[in-house]
């Protein structure tokens, strides 16, 4: 069996990356970006900071941000339309997984268009084709999307999320410039970082895990728990510690899969519309505990990179309890809340158990599950 690991051509890190996308356009022949970005981050100026890079360059632009929190077919179906008619020939994608995700589902579907019911981009597609480049620009230290081979869409319709994952998606060019994450609120940082945390924990201890991408993972758990108490204080180490953490996070957990925290994550947000990072930090805990049995020694690693000291002096049941404990501290520390009550309804614990259960990130799960007790971990939680 081989391992493969897919990484962007090109990354850029650190305060003042922004200045590069300048450079990148015009040394890669590119003549007009079509700039995807959600709404709130144009009003607040944010977008505007790569807008001026571009203006000062020259560069040519039309901005695109009919984009929801939780993007939709219908947002990618738009968008579609709109990069068809700007005459664009890249996509520079700003903003948190939302904008990213939106502008890989247009960038692929411009490239392979037979692809643009949107739905039939479920799961592993057959595409052909790689996307329109992408220079993607996060402004969220979480999702990682700027350097993922993944996107969530989410069908209305059918209230669901669904996964894709293609190689062709991945943004040529990562721009991760801590600058355009200070303005973050305090939920949303802490949100994202948990977001974080949760790909490096699963990622960790997906049964696609291997020697590389354990290596990313460790180190991607270390630094973000010594730095999202910082972020969320917005003191410039925190910042620059989460923009590299949730980074590596990325580089490891997109090729090898997640586990049933996103799973049960993108079932509750298509159904209430929970911000993924807090049903992310709100599910960790518990589903740590679910999964604990099926993780061999890889719990008192986690514990050692959360900061827990002693952990070769404890037993395994000690050190599983301590990284669990590690992982509630730090989630209650950024203001997480700890249950669902106040997010979901038994009525509706069926579906979201099918729905998890059916997600493209649960078969990658260290411990087999099945829909009858996903449901329970939603009840222990309500």
């Amino acid at each position: 069996m081989s391992n493969r690991i897919v990484l962007n051509e090109t990354s850029y890190h650190g305060a003042g990356a922004i200045r590069e996308i300048a450079n990148e356009a015009k040394n890669r022949g590119f003549h007009k970006a079509f700039v995807c970005s959600d709404p709130d981050l144009i009003k607040f100026h944010v977008t505007g900071k790569v807008l001026e890079v571009l203006d000062e360059a020259g560069l040519s632009y039309e901005v695109y941000s009919d984009i929801k929190a939780n993007p939709t077919i219908e947002n990618v179906q738009n968008g579609v339309a709109a990069f068809r008619a700007s005459g664009a020939d890249y996509i520079i994608a700003i903003g948190g997984g939302s904008s990213m995700d939106t502008a890989k589902a247009v960038g692929i579907i411009i490239a392979n268009p037979e692809f643009e019911d949107v739905r039939s981009l479920e799961g592993v597609a057959p595409t052909k084709n790689p996307s329109v480049p992408i220079i993607a620009v996060p402004t969220t230290a979480g999702t990682a999307a700027e350097v993922t081979i993944n996107y969530v869409i989410t069908d209305v319709e059918k209230k669901r999320k669904f996964v894709c994952v293609d190689t062709h998606d991945i943004p040529v060019i990562a721009v991760v410039d801590p600058d355009m994450m200070s303005s973050m609120p305090k939920g949303l940082t802490a949100a994202t970082g948990m977001d974080a945390l949760t790909h490096a924990i699963e990622g960790y201890i997906t049964k696609g895990a291997w020697e590389m991408t354990d290596m990313f993972h460790l180190k991607a758990i270390e630094i973000i728990s010594q730095n999202l108490r910082g972020a969320v204080e917005n003191t410039k180490e925190g910042r620059e510690g989460m923009a590299l953490g949730q980074y590596i996070a990325g580089m490891g957990f997109s090729n090898v899969g997640l586990g049933i925290v996103h799973s049960m994550a993108h079932a509750l947000g298509a159904v209430y519309d929970t911000p993924h990072g807090v049903a992310n930090a709100i599910l960790l805990p518990t589903v740590m505990e679910y999964n604990a049995p099926a993780t061999g020694e890889k719990y008192r690693e986690i514990a050692r990179a959360m900061g827990v000291e002693g952990v070769d002096r404890m037993s395994c049941e000690e050190y599983r309890a301590a990284a669990v404990d590690a992982v509630r501290r730090l989630s209650q520390d950024v203001g997480i809340p700890a249950d669902l009550k106040e997010i979901a309804k038994e009525e509706d614990v069926l579906f979201l158990a099918e729905s998890a259960y059916a997600d493209a990130c649960r078969p990658g799960n260290p411990k087999d599950t099945s829909v009858e007790e996903i449901a329970a971990l939603y009840r222990s939680l309500m």
